[in-house]
């Protein structure tokens, strides 16, 4: 199965164009979750980033862990999430950074316990969409105060009608997209 084309195949037939910024793919990515898929898009950011020396994977929850975790597994390495709420049971020695999201119109902190990343890693970020960006910019924002060292971010769907990841590569960052969007306003059309 190529990832990439089974992808773009999906989203076509599946997901749902609300207007010339968002798209659902609850159906495809984020709410309804095809393991073979999710394994597949796993084998392929793991061969694009296998020499990047790459010892954690890291997201942010919720959308973004089933890729994560098949990415993890595909380079042997432990995945972190950072979480969106703090509860009862969450550490209280955190990296914490406050991020916009885009598609809930409103701004949360995330959180990933300091015994879980630090000077030693060296990270691949995996993000389900990129938009804007603010919630990646948050993760490199902590693993900079971490002292940890970023490999690089894998995304399953690039929107590049949006800053979001071209703002990521402005700062140096290796950015690999398995499907990009160039547009929405005659429903969704893939960069070549």
């Amino acid at each position: 199965m190529d990832a990439v084309k089974e992808l773009q195949e999906r989203m076509l037939k599946e997901a749902v164009v609300i207007n010339q910024q968002v798209v659902l793919l609850d159906a495809v990515l984020n709410h309804q979750v095809d393991p073979a898929l999710i394994q597949e898009m796993g084998r392929e950011f793991a061969a694009r980033f296998r020499d990047a020396g790459v010892n954690k994977v890291l997201t942010i929850e919720s959308s973004g862990i089933p890729a994560a975790y098949a990415t993890a597994y595909e380079l042997g390495v432990p995945m972190v999430f950072a979480r969106r709420k703090q509860t009862l049971a969450t550490d209280p020695d955190v990296w914490q950074e406050r991020v916009p999201s885009f598609t809930k119109g409103i701004v949360t902190d995330i959180l990933i316990s300091k015994r879980f990343l630090g000077k030693h890693d060296r990270v691949l970020v995996i993000d389900d969409i990129i938009a804007n960006g603010d919630a990646v910019r948050g993760l490199l924002n902590i693993i900079e105060r971490a002292g940890a060292e970023l490999a690089g971010l894998g995304v399953v769907v690039e929107k590049c009608f949006q800053e979001g990841a071209r703002s990521i590569r402005e700062r140096g960052v290796r950015v690999e997209s398995l499907v990009k969007i160039r547009s929405l306003e005659n429903g969704i059309e893939f960069e070549d």
